[in-house]
């Protein structure tokens, strides 16, 4: 062992990796397995997108940007979120370009939080936030939501504030969510955000899953307390561009120039040609997301029907390209062990609701963005699991 070892950031050392990338390394050496895990479009960028990076390397567009992004893309993004969102974002100074939405994450909770500080997230919910959070000094409050269809209510945040009322700084929000495909309505957002106008604390609404969602339009939480709200997007869900990495960080321009400065120092700007790719991606791509849902509408239905007569139950997955279906009674309640039995046995890999905080056991996380084939394979294996288990 290293003998400064005990001179890091004590933060980092309380750490553990994500145990859902874990998982998923230890079970991908089994023989023919079909992994719902990771949620990662199976689709390819689409080409327009591509050409655009690639006229652009051939260009010599290799320099640095300017660290908010380059303008033209800046520019595309905002009436990307105007035309379908209603979103009032001026491009100049109330829109950053991140390395991903994680970056997005990463960078407004550094510029946002003390030590000492509190931040409340509703479960289960993407684990990401929880270390950030924790990096920065702060203590998240979890607030579990699976008794109340896995919505946050109003009612359950004003108790949350009210109890850490001397320390909280933030409360976030993913919707469409990962885990659980729930997402929120306008009138869910309009009585949380009358909960949090009251207090001077920000809403960090993460809306990556915004173009995936199945019934109805995704209504933004920066449409409805704009003043209070730092809205994070961007291209790698809505145009299959992952690893791309671009996201977006839009909110009241003080707060962006603030934020501004942390992604700054951690990555200066976000490369060239994937953001060239991006603002190609929402002048004349604006609808490339269409297609992709109408397939995910239609693996959410087979999954679903498929585990329905498995015996599990599904939270209303009405966005993103998850389901959270809660194990049967007649079989293991520890998610883990569901899991690892499920792999070992049935050769699928889902993963673990516990990964996901207070509210998570007892459930499992599909992913459907997997082919038609791998999804009726893997319904088959779990109907005949549960079967066995039942016999």
């Amino acid at each position: 062992m290293s003998r400064l070892i005990g001179r890091m950031k004590k933060e980092v050392a309380a750490l553990t990796p994500s145990d859902i990338l874990k998982f998923n390394q230890e079970i991908a050496e089994i023989p023919d397995i079909v992994k719902l895990t990771l949620g990662e479009p199976d689709f390819n960028t689409p080409d327009h997108v591509k050409q655009a990076a690639i006229k652009s390397i051939e260009n010599n567009e290799s320099h640095y940007t300017n660290s908010r992004g380059i303008l033209g893309l800046r520019t595309a993004a905002a009436n990307f979120l105007k035309q379908k969102y209603a979103l009032d974002y001026d491009p100049e100074s109330q829109i950053l370009v991140t390395t991903g939405a994680t970056e997005a994450i990463y960078s407004s909770l550094t510029a946002i939080l003390n030590a000492g500080d509190t931040v409340i997230i509703p479960t289960p919910i993407f684990p990401l936030y929880i270390p950030v959070t924790m990096l920065n000094g702060a203590k998240p409050i979890f607030v579990d939501t699976s008794d109340d269809g896995f919505i946050l209510s109003p009612e359950k945040l004003a108790a949350a504030i009210e109890e850490n009322k001397d320390t909280v700084k933030a409360v976030i929000l993913n919707f469409p969510t990962n885990p659980t495909g729930v997402t929120y309505k306008k009138a869910d957002l309009e009585k949380l955000a009358a909960v949090i106008a009251q207090h001077d604390i920000f809403c960090i609404s993460d809306e990556i899953y915004s173009e995936l969602t199945y019934d109805g339009t995704h209504a933004s939480m920066g449409t409805i307390l704009p003043e209070q709200t730092l809205v994070l997007n961007g291209v790698s869900k809505s145009h299959a561009m992952t690893g791309w990495r671009i996201g977006l960080l839009c909110g009241p321009a003080d707060v962006i120039t603030q934020i501004g400065k942390v992604h700054q120092f951690a990555i200066t700007s976000a490369t060239t040609n994937a953001q060239v790719a991006a603002q190609e991606a929402f002048e004349h791509g604006m609808d490339d997301g269409a297609k992709m849902r109408e397939t995910y509408r239609k693996r959410r239905d087979l999954l679903l029907d498929g585990l329905a007569k498995a015996g599990f139950t599904c939270a209303s997955p009405n966005g993103a390209f998850y389901l959270f279906a809660k194990i049967p009674a007649t079989l293991t309640q520890d998610s883990w062990k569901f899991c690892y039995e499920l792999a070992k046995e049935a050769k699928v890999a889902v993963i673990p609701g516990a990964s996901f905080g207070p509210g998570g056991e007892g459930y499992v996380r599909l992913s459907y963005a997997a082919s038609t084939e791998d999804l009726n394979k893997a319904v088959s294996r779990i109907q005949a699991y549960v079967q066995q288990k039942t016999a």
